[in-house]
């Protein structure tokens, strides 16, 4: 059965039968000379549901099954089969250069225009010329998969690869085609277009200063806009004189900055933008079109090159506090704490030319460069949410990466992938690359295994532009296309803006040691806004005098700025907390008091109750219904509170009080070990209820979702959410503490540090599952000595509670006091149904969270022969061991909190014990793990200086815990022993 996959198989034969009849079979000269084969094959080139119909012929991957980019084609098998190989592009100076084929020399056959395949397909019995268009066709769409390939994206105008799939002659055309009409039905503009035409406007679209890969996206109405909005203006932007004017201010600016400090502060490090000024214009255009879109906040985030320079020219960082902290000369309120000035972040308000304000946030980031994408994104969401901005439409993230880091670092991938998750979207992110094309002294061919470096941003559903941050006018095409996709799509979308970085990494390196061929390269190259301003003054938009009087101005103002910032009556500018912050503070916990965190028992007890109701027809999970019923006795007062209880309970509390709560990490819906189910899940139809957000008309939002398989993202994510959140409880839930370990550069970057050096407080909280149960080397320690060593100036509270109510008045507690640290919570696993691990509404109601728990079993330490002080589950199996025995002469005292350092609790809990009483440390973990080093180290051998002090654990290790239950088992009855003293 003929069909549109034999055309080509066809054709083929057909031309051999052109050239010599005896060429092929005696069929086939039958079926050439019978009068009807062309109205055959014309009725299958008519069929609309063909592959060579007007839809297919757009070569969507929905019409030829295939992806198209795999095989640098249209996808299909049989496209190369059809004709035979040319010379590489690169072996032609014509086609190299991106310039249009040079005109045929000779008519076209017949002598006039020839059209193939328009309105009406006059010539539709002629195989040859459907042939030749289904080759346009394929010509077409390899320029919108592949014309990015040859586009003229690096300022240095290093070579690039000439695929010959972009070349007419790789179809076969030769000059006579190249002024016949050929229908451009599927593109936008004319219907038809001679050969000539097409193959112009498809290198102006997309091979000249601009780049675009979109045909990986699955959705044709999304690839239908780009399309469209590319090829209606072959990719170009037209400016106004004034629009032309303000870029070159602009670039002028970012050129004049670097310049003075280069010539100000020699040798000092400030990792200048010189090769890359045109980010100061494309970051100028994009909070203008931001503002015209209706932004009102725009959060960025940018690692350290050219960080100076958008601080002045961009964020509206004064250049005299800059200069400032160049000077160093007020090292005395810098000592131990402060960050380098290309670290900081700043922020401020500004109103743009539409007269719309918009309020910019760079963020601090440290050298870790990528792990700052998400605290971006978190700060936005937390932004969005406290404006209620469900649609995301107020707020915009705009995150600043360099080539080798973006494809370099896993938590890329992360950023990417949590983009449109319903927990962590935000609108849609620009993500702008500085591609330097080198990171440090490693060559793109060291440092990646892909084309691109933002080929892992194929994972989502946008498209990526790659563009010559020298020609500003493409950047300001590409900028204006991102913010329009962004607004009507709400997703990301990626710039890859082609630059070099004049200098070494730093103003202290020196390149040329390792690519002396590039800086060779780039020791003759102009300046962005030399090649822009001969561009303007070709035009005859801008007059040289004009270009000198902007130049002349700005550098006066930075010669105006250094005199103040050199002055002896400097007033550094004070970040100190206010907006949103206004009335919380840091410092020592000495100087927060404590409060009443209790609450009423009846209000407790119709607080558990509320939750146990769901919608008439909602089912529950028998086991889970269960639950719920154990619950309405716990509101009864007939049963204990267990820890899932008491957590609900804070968390109802506080969102009845106006506290909204957030709570992400791996499977925390439910609860790693089933015993949260905070969001209930219908067992007939799937349908899901969270009774946490259904306690009053009036309270704060719960929200409550599962994470990716992600540590890093995620919980910087939830650091940046509570940097704006300071009234919300935000927390964080590991599957297991261990895993923590994957997000240890956000622990120690930003939560532990980010008081001393940047001056921001968090109070975000950390869930991470701890204790020793015979579950293997990485389901046991939430690595509890890491947080104890990084605790310095009440910076983090680390904790470890060992009951229901504990836990109850310690989240409270978070809440209600405005002292903000983050808190890091070493959670239970066995404890969570453990008999002895309850408690009572009475518990809930009143009280506080205690830093130390003395023993119950004794009223007057003086009868204590041997005092035990010991964290989390071991107390329950200390004490159950000795009650067996009946040791009535051991105490046991459980510190619940062990940074900051609890020394007046502990006072107060031995202040009736003699001294010389023997005080015993008792952890599970290895001798080098857990807290007993860090108690050694801060209270030394006499602990308060009144009782000799050793400690009790497992040897020391290099790993937390055995993997064998038996031995595990064995281990844990020896310390028990050794520290009742059996034996």
């Amino acid at each position: 059965m003929m069909n549109s996959q034999s055309l080509n198989y066809i054709e083929r034969i057909y031309s051999d039968y052109l050239s010599n009849a005896e060429n092929v079979s005696p069929e086939w000269r039958q079926f050439f000379q019978e009068d009807g084969w062309r109205e055959a094959i014309g009725a299958v080139e008519s069929n609309g549901t063909d592959a060579h119909s007007a839809e297919a012929n757009a070569y969507s991957p929905e019409s030829n099954g295939q992806g198209g980019e795999a095989n640098g084609t249209n996808g299909s098998h049989h496209a190369t089969a059809a004709y035979e190989p040319v010379a590489p592009l690169s072996e032609r100076p014509s086609q190299a250069s991106n310039a249009l084929p040079p005109s045929p020399t000779s008519p076209a056959p017949s002598g006039k225009v020839q059209r193939v395949g328009g309105e009406g397909r006059p010539m539709r019995g002629d195989v040859q010329l459907v042939a030749l268009q289904e080759r346009v066709d394929q010509l077409i769409r390899n320029h919108r998969v592949r014309g990015h390939i040859i586009a003229r994206l690096d300022p240095l105008k290093q070579p690039r690869p000439q695929p010959p799939e972009l070349d007419p002659a790789y179809y076969g055309f030769t000059e006579a085609d190249y002024d016949r009409v050929f229908s451009t039905r599927t593109s936008y503009g004319p219907q038809e277009r001679t050969l000539r035409e097409i193959v112009g406007w498809l290198r102006n679209t997309y091979c000249r200063y601009i780049g675009a890969q979109f045909m990986h996206i699955d959705d044709l109405a999304v690839r239908q806009w780009l399309q469209d909005r590319m090829e209606s203006n072959e990719n170009r932007i037209h400016l106004r004189r004034d629009e032309q004017l303000r870029i070159l201010r602009k670039l002028t600016d970012a050129v004049i900055f670097e310049e003075f400090i280069q010539k100000k502060f020699m040798g000092a490090k400030s990792f200048s933008l010189e090769g890359a000024e045109s980010l100061i214009p494309l970051l100028d255009m994009a909070i203008e079109d931001a503002g015209s879109d209706g932004v009102e906040e725009i959060v960025l985030a940018m690692a350290h090159r050219g960080r100076l320079n958008v601080l002045a020219n961009v964020i509206g960082k004064d250049p005299r506090q800059i200069f400032r902290e160049f000077e160093d000369v007020d090292s005395d309120q810098f000592v131990g704490r402060g960050d380098v000035k290309y670290h900081l972040g700043y922020s401020s308000n500004r109103t743009t030319a539409n007269g719309r304000d918009v309020h910019l946030s760079l963020c601090f980031n440290p050298s870790h460069l990528e792990f700052v994408n998400t605290v971006a994104m978190g700060r936005m969401r937390a932004k969005q949410d406290r404006a209620d901005d469900r649609q995301r439409r107020r707020g915009m993230a705009l995150i600043i990466h360099g080539d080798a880091a973006f494809a370099g670092e896993g938590v890329v991938q992360e950023t990417l992938n949590m983009s449109e998750l319903p927990a962590y979207t935000v609108g849609g992110t620009i993500h702008l690359i500085v591609n330097n094309q080198i990171g440090f002294t490693t060559t793109p061919q060291e440092g990646r295994s892909s084309v691109y470096c933002t080929d892992v941003a194929k994972l989502l559903q946008i498209p990526i532009f790659h563009v010559n941050g020298e020609h500003p006018e493409a950047v300001a095409q590409v900028l204006r296309l991102a913010m329009d996709f962004r607004y009507k799509f709400q997703r990301d979308i990626v710039i890859d803006m082609y630059c070099y970085r004049l200098r070494g990494h730093n103003e202290g390196d020196e390149p040329s040691f390792t690519q002396p061929l590039l800086y060779q390269a780039i020791d003759r190259h102009r300046s962005v806004r030399e090649g822009y301003l001969d561009h303007l003054l070709e035009l005859g938009g801008v007059s040289r005098q004009e270009a000198e009087q902007i130049a002349e101005e700005r550098q006066a103002h930075l010669e105006r700025e250094l005199a103040s910032a050199r002055s002896d009556n400097f007033v550094p500018h004070q970040d100190m907390l206010n907006k949103v912050w206004k009335g919380y503070r840091g410092g020592k916990e000495s100087e927060a008091p404590d409060i009443d965190t209790g609450v009423d028992v009846n209000r407790l007890a119709q607080l558990l109750e509320v939750q146990t109701h769901v919608p008439e027809g909602f089912t529950i999970h028998g086991k889970v219904k269960r639950g719920m019923d154990k619950r309405l006795e716990m509101a009864n007062g007939t049963a204990p509170l267990d820890w899932a209880a008491a957590e609900s309970l804070a968390f109802a509390s506080l969102a009845t009080q106006g506290y909204p709560i957030r709570l992400t990490g791996q499977d925390v819906e439910r609860g790693t070990f089933s015993h949260r189910h905070a969001v209930l899940h219908d067992a007939k139809n799937g349908a899901t209820y969270m009774p946490l957000n259904h306690l009053s008309q009036d309270q704060a939002v719960v929200e409550i979702y599962n994470s990716p398989l992600s540590e890093a993202g995620v919980l910087a994510f939830e650091y940046g959410y509570s940097l704006d959140s300071p009234d919300a409880l935000v927390m964080w839930e590991a599957q297991f503490g261990d895993f923590a370990n994957a997000a240890q550069v956000v622990i120690d970057q930003f939560i532990a540090s980010a008081e001393d050096k940047w001056r921001r407080l968090s109070g975000l909280v950390l869930l991470l599952p701890h204790g020793f149960e015979g579950q293997g080397p990485e389901h046991s320690s939430a690595r509890l000595e890491r947080f104890l060593l990084l605790g310095a100036e009440d910076n983090i509270q680390v904790v470890y509670p060992t009951t229901p109510a504990q836990m109850f008045h310690l989240l409270r507690r978070q809440m209600l006091r405005h002292w903000r640290k983050p808190l890091i919570v070493m959670t239970p696993k066995s404890l969570l149904r453990h008999r002895e691990c309850s408690s009572s509404l009475e518990e809930l109601a009143t009280g506080e969270f205690q830093r130390v728990i003395p023993d119950d079993q004794f009223d007057d330490l003086g009868d204590a022969e041997r005092i035990l002080l010991c964290t989390g589950k071991l107390y329950y199996e200390l004490r159950e061991r000795r009650d067996e025995l009946e040791l009535k002469n051991i105490a046991i005292i459980r510190v619940e909190q062990l940074y900051p350092l609890p020394t007046k609790a502990l006072e107060k809990a031995l202040a009736t014990a003699p001294d010389g009483t023997p005080v015993v440390w008792v952890q599970e973990e290895p001798e080098n793990m857990g807290a007993w080093r860090f108690m050694r180290i801060h209270y030394g051998e006499r602990l308060l200086g009144r009782f000799p002090m050793t400690g009790v654990s497992r040897p020391a290790s290099a790993s937390p815990a055995t993997g064998s239950k038996a031995a595990h088992v064995w281990e844990q009855n020896k310390l028990i022993a050794e520290a009742l003293g059996e034996g």
